[in-house]
């Protein structure tokens, strides 16, 4: 069924109010090596109440939503370019990679769940800015994620990434 949408119908823009901030000791983007970056985040109490984080400690990972809020809107990529900026690998299309300069500019990362402290989350490996909004926290559950045997990507993606996280 492909039914086309009309202008009229699709919605033009969403606010959102971030629900925290990361305080991390990155400052400024850096590519690799956020396996062993601690963070926390700080959130906002006139958003979420106390009891919102109830039960989140029986998880040991998060998947953050998060804002790119550094990339200026005219720094988007609309179409394909080499991913990391590397001249070595295929241009793939910014839908195609995890590019910070998203036409939306939203992150989404999984990071480790070091602790909770009322409103504030304790983190490693998140591969998020100092003073980044974060829109959204979810627990990390397994169970949501496909087989491993059914997710396909491409051969050279993991020696691209090798040094991500270590």
């Amino acid at each position: 069924m492909n039914q086309e949408l009309s202008t009229a119908q699709a919605p033009v823009a969403y606010q959102f109010r971030p629900i925290g901030v990361v305080r991390s000791p990155r400052t400024v983007p850096q590519h690799d090596h956020w396996g062993d970056v601690s963070a926390v985040i700080e959130l906002d109490p006139e958003q979420l109440e106390p009891d919102a984080v109830a039960g989140l400690d029986q998880f040991s990972h998060l998947e953050v939503v998060f804002h790119f809020h550094l990339v200026p809107e005219s720094d988007t990529v609309r179409g394909s370019c080499p991913p990391r900026g590397r001249g070595d690998l295929p241009a793939l299309g910014i839908l195609a990679q995890r590019l910070k300069e998203r036409p939306n500019r939203l992150g989404v990362s999984r990071c480790e769940l070091a602790g909770v402290d009322g409103l504030t989350l304790h983190v490693r490996g998140l591969d998020a800015l100092d003073g980044t909004p974060v829109l959204d926290v979810k627990p990390y559950q397994q169970i949501f994620q496909p087989a491993p045997e059914t997710v396909r990507e491409p051969t050279w993606l993991r020696a691209a990434m090798s040094a991500y996280y270590f």
